[in-house]
């Protein structure tokens, strides 16, 4: 496949090229005069996604997330253990990596619980889990017990694994993990910050030094004092223009869609959440254009960051480097249309609003898996 004329973007680079790929990899790059009309960057990477498989597949299934992944122009996702059964056991976590293979859309890594059934009370055997995952999670749930924190940092230091900590009420939980941290190591990702006060603890311990990553969503970044149930809350414009800044500063690592779907009847009774990663990307950059941040930056947020944190050799566009590339008209202006949604869950508070930034094509290893035309 030979792509033409594109405006190549990624963390470093901006340029036009024609983009030779061929087995799944990057063969060549040939920088050429002109503007490109469509805009090339590395596939993106969720750190943060819903798929609801086992257990609640009426809300979505690793079809249909992974399909609408791909239109979101994902190509790799790590899936919260919030399943039924919770994801803390062999079996599920295999059952997972299994259908995902055999799906054979997106690069699926499951998360496991860090303590038994989410309930916070007992870790799972770390033995067992880490040979399958390095990412540990309760996202969903809040760990109170601060032993059993306690205990989760010193094992993700012996162990070598991530902790992915969801932290309600927020700037609390923040400040106490954070504190944690300092005191016994370890290896510490901070799930969804939403509040200018979270960010203000952020910044105080990484200008202190302290080793940590920390992410936001699309809609915290995207829109302000709606009335409309996720967790955390949407915010008020002080506490959206903090995340911005945070952003702009260098404070926050990545941007993780926290993709939430639900059926219309859990909606109704009052489940938390937002089905938001088909059109992420164009939530994300409508907002941060008009502030200034550039799509390297994005770029760097989406897609390089993650790939560093999970240490995947992805998120640059580099000769030899897999294909997993995603193809934007970033002058395409659009209205978000829950009807079109691939996901399952049509929950989303910003339909009817227009966005800039259409995926035209997704690829993962040269396969192009999402095609708009």
């Amino acid at each position: 496949m030979l792509i033409k004329g594109v405006r190549v973007i990624d963390k470093d680079s901006d340029y036009t090229a024609n983009v030779l790929i061929e087995e799944g990899k990057i063969k060549e790059i040939t920088r050429c005069h002109g503007d490109g009309k469509f805009v090339l960057m590395p596939a993106f990477i969720d750190m943060h996604t819903h798929l609801r498989t086992p257990g609640y597949e009426y809300k979505e299934d690793l079809e249909s997330g992974q399909r609408a992944a791909l239109k979101g122009g994902y190509t790799t996702l790590c899936s919260m253990a919030n399943t039924l059964p919770v994801c803390d056991n062999e079996k599920t976590i295999e059952y997972i990596k299994d259908e995902s293979k055999r799906i054979n859309l997106c690069e699926v890594i499951p998360v496991c619980s860090v303590t038994r059934n989410l309930e916070g009370k007992e870790i799972v055997n770390m033995d067992n889990m880490i040979k399958h995952t390095n990412l540990f999670s309760d996202d969903g749930n809040t760990i109170f017990s601060q032993s059993i924190m306690k205990d989760s940092l010193e094992l993700s230091k012996e162990y070598g694994f991530k902790i992915l900590t969801h932290c309600q009420p927020e700037a609390k939980i923040i400040k106490r993990d954070l504190s944690l941290l300092e005191e016994i190591g370890g290896n510490l990702h901070i799930c969804h910050v939403s509040s200018k006060e979270s960010v203000e603890y952020i910044k105080n311990h990484k200008d202190k030094g302290l080793d940590f990553t920390c992410e936001v969503a699309p809609h915290h970044i995207y829109g302000y004092d709606i009335d409309y149930k996720v967790n955390p809350s949407f915010r008020s414009k002080e506490d959206f223009k903090s995340l911005i800044e945070g952003i702009k500063d260098g404070y926050i690592d990545i941007i993780a869609t926290d993709h939430a779907p639900h059926s219309e009847d859990d909606k109704k009774k009052g489940s938390p959440g937002i089905s938001n990663i088909e059109v992420a990307f164009s939530m994300v950059y409508t907002s941060l254009k008009k502030y200034g941040i550039d799509l390297n930056k994005i770029s760097e947020l989406m897609s390089y960051n993650p790939a560093k944190i999970l240490g995947l050799n992805k998120g640059l566009i580099r000769v030899g480097d897999d294909a997993d590339l995603v193809l934007i008209d970033v002058d395409e202006e659009y209205e978000i249309d829950t009807n079109d949604f691939v996901s399952k869950g049509k929950n989303n508070p910003f339909n009817r609003e227009k966005v800039k930034g259409r995926i035209i094509k997704t690829m993962r290893k040269g396969r192009v898996l999402y095609d708009y035309r």
